[in-house]
Parts: structure tokens; C-alpha cells; sequence
């Protein structure tokens, strides 16, 4: 069976982080650029990232023979996606830029091509507009570093099909990735997380109650050492979804609206679904699985604690 034909446009750290995974994987890559310099030029970091990645342990031994092998620079967009099966747009997050883009793909690749853009924030239905056949068009959001972050955002807009979503889904799963779909809207899920606890933390700091460096040491510390194995929704059913509307409740008092409760935490608190201690809450977790439940946490932390102690401090000054 042959390789899949994928294409990156966009050779920058991104695209070339998302190049390594898709050639990882065994597909094809045609890796193209503003011109066949650039791209060649970050053809070639990529192969030396690739064996630095090896020499740190992070990559298998055979990494680069695997990358050099297929992966490989356009001499243009046109040229890197008119046979490719799966092409991933990775260029500056500027709309314009991205319309401009999207034209010379979709006007280049096959009809049957199916399209992503790694935009972060940009609504896909938006992106859509300058794609031919925007069936077969829908958002593919890497992480920074896109080698060694595992979650994938996949944002299919309005008229996205679902043949398309599966075709990106399965491509993007082979690198080992953990896909979630996402609906389509302004900085998806992602960095509408991400951005709501800088502008918090940001607001912490500028009212003089923390430094940024202790501000870090918190979050990494505390909540955030909990957000490796447990999402924001697995976290409050263990917690107690009565004791986070006591806390809403005493957030309000300064911050009645910024801190309102949200509805949904309302509902379940007004129905006595509070969680793990309850057996039902927002993930429904029977409440006789809450012993196995929290000697998994306990291992969990244990085990985080150890391997940051052997990774040691980072190198933040």
C-alpha cells in the first residue's frame, strides 16, 4: 500500500513540527512555502531539529532516515498539494493571509483534497470562504511544539462533511495524536481557555496580589498539577459541585457578574447531582467507582511529582 499524499503549507516551526508527525506516521510529505528557498531552508532545520530530537531521546533512532525519506520542499503551493490527499495550511494567523493561501490550494489540489488549517483562533467557517468545495474544508489545530503536545483540535464549520472530518481525523490519529471535535467558533476551545486564565492572571498581578513568578508557581502547583490527567469538568465532580457553588457564591461578592455561577452548575446543584459523592454530576461517575477513582488521582500526583523532581527546575532564570 502506498503512503498517503499529504502537503504542509507553511514550513515555519509549526508546519514543520506538524510535517515530522505526518512523516512519523508513514505519510508522504510535500512541504511548501512563499518561495522554494524558504522552504528548502526549513526543510533543512527540520531534519536537523529531527536529529537533535533523536540525540535528546525524544524521537526514535531511525527518525531522521524515516523524516528525509518523505519528507520533501516544493518548488511551490501548486506544486506541493496537486496530488496530495490530505494538505494542512500553516501560515501566519492573519485572515488575509490565510484567504490568499486557501485560493492557491484549493484552486491547485484535487477536487477530492481534503483541506485543514491549523489556525488557533480564527473561525473556520470564515477561513471557509476562500476555498473551493468547502465540503471538504475544516479546522486541524496543532499544539506548539507540535511534536511532543498530543491534543488536536478538529473544527468542521457549517458545511464541512463528514467524509472530510473522518479523512483528517484518521490522518491526524496516526501520528499518535488524541483528537476532540469542536464546534466552530472564535478561539475554539483551546485558547479560549488558555486566554481566559492569562487575562485572570494577568488582572492578579497588575492589582499587585502576586508576582508573575509566584502567580506560575501557584497554578503549576496547585490546579494546574491537577490538569495533566483531569479536565476542568473531572476536577469540580471530585471536588464537590455543592462546594464550587459556595465558591461562586464568595467569588461574587467582589465579582458578581465576571464570577456569576454558570447555569449549568446551578442545575446540578439544585438537583443534588454533586459529583463522584453523588454518582452523578457533569461526567456521571458511578459513586462506587470513587475509591478506585481517587487511588488513581493519588497514584497520578505521586507519579508527577517524581518525574518533575528527575526533570528538575526549568531554566527560567
Amino acid at each position: 500500500m502506498s503512503p498517503l499524499k499529504t502537503a504542509v503549507v507553511g514550513s515555519g516551526y509549526m508546519g514543520g513540527g506538524i510535517a515530522q508527525m505526518l512523516a512519523l506516521s508513514g505519510a508522504q510529505v510535500a512541504l511548501a512555502d512563499v518561495t522554494a528557498e524558504i522552504a528548502a531552508s526549513n526543510y533543512e532545520r527540520l531534519i536537523a531539529e529531527a536529529r537533535q530530537f533523536v540525540a535528546d531521546g525524544l524521537f526514535p533512532a531511525d527518525a531522521v532516515e524515516r523524516i528525509s525519506s518523505l519528507v520533501s520542499p516544493a518548488e511551490s503551493v501548486e506544486a506541493a498539494v496537486a496530488d496530495a490527499d490530505f494538505i494542512e495550511e500553516a501560515v501566519p494567523e492573519k485572515i488575509a493571509i490565510k484567504h490568499e493561501t486557501l485560493r492557491r490550494i484549493s484552486a491547485a489540489a484535487r477536487p477530492d483534497a481534503v483541506i485543514g488549517s491549523n489556525t488557533s483562533t480564527i473561525q473556520i467557517g470564515a477561513l471557509a470562504e476562500a476555498v473551493d468545495k468547502p465540503e471538504r474544508f475544516l479546522g486541524v489545530h496543532f499544539s506548539n511544539p507540535a511534536p511532543f503536545i498530543p491534543g488536536v483540535e478538529l473544527i468542521p464549520h457549517q458545511a464541512t462533511a463528514e467524509s472530510a472530518f473522518a479523512l483528517a481525523e484518521g490522518v491526524v490519529q496516526a501520528t499518535g495524536k488524541q483528537t476532540a471535535r469542536v464546534n466552530d467558533s472564535v478561539g475554539f476551545v483551546l485558547n479560549r481557555l488558555q486566554y481566559a486564565l492569562f487575562s485572570e492572571a494577568s488582572e492578579i498581578v497588575d492589582e499587585g496580589i502576586a508576582t508573575a513568578a509566584d502567580v506560575d508557581r501557584i497554578v503549576r502547583t496547585t490546579f494546574g498539577f491537577r490538569l495533566p490527567v483531569f479536565g476542568p469538568f473531572a476536577i469540580a465532580d471530585m471536588a464537590g459541585l455543592d462546594v464550587y457553588a459556595f465558591c461562586y457564591e464568595s467569588l461574587q461578592t467582589r465579582w458578581p457578574e465576571r464570577f456569576a455561577t454558570p447555569p449549568s452548575l446551578a442545575a446540578h446543584v439544585e438537583a443534588g447531582e454533586f459529583g463522584t459523592k453523588t454518582g452523578s454530576g457533569y461526567l456521571d461517575v458511578p459513586a462506587d467507582k470513587t475509591a478506585e477513582l481517587v487511588a488513581y488521582r493519588n497514584r497520578a500526583y505521586v507519579a508527577m511529582a517524581k518525574m518533575l523532581a528527575e526533570l528538575g527546575p526549568a531554566p527560567l532564570g
